[in-house]
């Protein structure tokens, strides 16, 4: 059925009722929101895509999977500006580069990292070098880092021998480190769990998490303690990290020498923020716990014919690793998933592992049409 216009369309409002409440501010970027919790002065420039701000989305599928009248949210950092929460940190890094005096940045990334730097690097006006494994950074990924005007190096061999590379170029030439080893980032990505703590009101009882490099976690738990310091919340939740099979240091208790999983943004053997990830494990009385490739897919196709929500497959692990170990969350307790990376940051996992499939072939007939939707 096609519905018809209306003869006579409603009147436009008048101007006057469609004003802007005074009250309502634009969001100014996760800085200047947070300014008061940030190493920041009068002095910093602060270089700003309006980062943060991103939703906590209730989901009420998974919330059944868990059952036991769980509250499950994901805290969807795909849609920050680049599509991944590394703008949070990148913000904060790039602007006190540019503090600093720094003329140029450098990164290795397996793909998120590379996109982040690389457009906030440009918005400063610095040139932004990024070294990545060579065919292991997701298409979307690169292109991005490309359009932005990154000069992209690949090397051979993984994101340890390219992030070894970086720390010995920044340490010896006149190059800012921007990967979460700089503090800056850490203290642009805690603001995710202050935004968390604004929504719920307090601190939820579980914080799921992927963990790759090991940054995000560390600043999940700073930002999480920071806030219950300044009375903002008066519980901490326990953080629990999820790594893919293929690439969990953390479960092994040693560097994985060579990292293989699908989930290419935490395909990581040897975490850089080792040590502050364990002390936010331990203090948290959370745990580490690793994830297969086949359940991070399945997590992945959750949330998008179910939840509506795309994520890229990393971003996943949260979920997969919440249901593996649901039958251990407390009865009515509050969890997030964080999601760190939109899905279009890889089509082509989308397109391979999509149990969908394009009916092609078909004559632009009505009865033809009409037959492949089963009318």
């Amino acid at each position: 059925m096609i519905v018809q216009p209306l003869t006579s369309p409603p009147s436009a409002p008048n101007s006057k009722t469609i004003t802007p409440s005074s009250d309502v501010k634009p969001w100014p970027g996760l800085i200047e929101t947070y300014r008061p919790y940030l190493p920041v002065t009068e002095k910093t420039p602060v270089f700003t895509l309006l980062e943060g701000n991103t939703p906590l989305i209730p989901v009420p599928y998974i919330s059944q999977q868990v059952g036991k009248g769980v509250k499950v949210f994901v805290k969807y950092d795909g849609l920050n500006p680049t599509g991944s929460f590394k703008d949070r940190g990148m913000t904060m890094a790039i602007s006190k580069a540019k503090e600093e005096g720094a003329k140029a940045v450098i990164c290795a990334s397996t793909g998120n990292t590379s996109a982040a730097a690389a457009a906030y690097a440009r918005r400063a006006g610095m040139r932004a070098f990024v070294i990545i494994p060579d065919g292991y950074v997701a298409l979307g990924k690169l292109a991005q880092a490309l359009l932005y005007g990154a000069e992209v190096i690949a090397v051979e061999g993984n994101f340890d021998d390219a992030l070894t590379v970086v720390k010995n170029m920044a340490k010896d030439y006149p190059v800012t480190l921007v990967n979460s080893l700089n503090p800056y980032r850490l203290e642009g990505q805690k603001t995710a769990a202050f935004e968390v703590v604004d929504v719920l009101g307090n601190a939820p009882d579980w914080l799921c998490i992927p963990v790759g490099n090991a940054g995000n976690i560390s600043a999940y738990w700073m930002g999480f303690c920071q806030y219950r310091s300044f009375g903002k919340s008066d519980k901490l939740p326990k953080m629990m990290g999820f790594q893919a099979a293929g690439a969990a240091p953390f479960i092994a208790g040693k560097p994985v020498p060579n990292p293989e999983t699908l989930a290419t943004a935490i395909r990581i053997g040897n975490p850089a923020n080792w040590d502050k990830a364990w002390g936010a494990k331990d203090a948290s009385q959370g745990e580490f716990n690793a994830v297969t490739d086949e359940e991070i897919l399945e997590a992945y196709r959750i949330l998008a014919a179910h939840e509506g929500i795309f994520c890229e497959p990393a971003s996943a692990a949260s979920v997969a690793g919440l249901l593996k170990v649901s039958d251990r969350v407390p009865a009515n307790s509050t969890v997030v998933c964080v999601l760190t990376g939109n899905g279009l940051k890889d089509p082509d996992s989308a397109i391979k592992h999509s149990k969908n499939q394009v009916k092609s072939g078909i004559k632009p007939e009505l009865s033809q049409v009409a037959k492949v939707m089963g009318f």
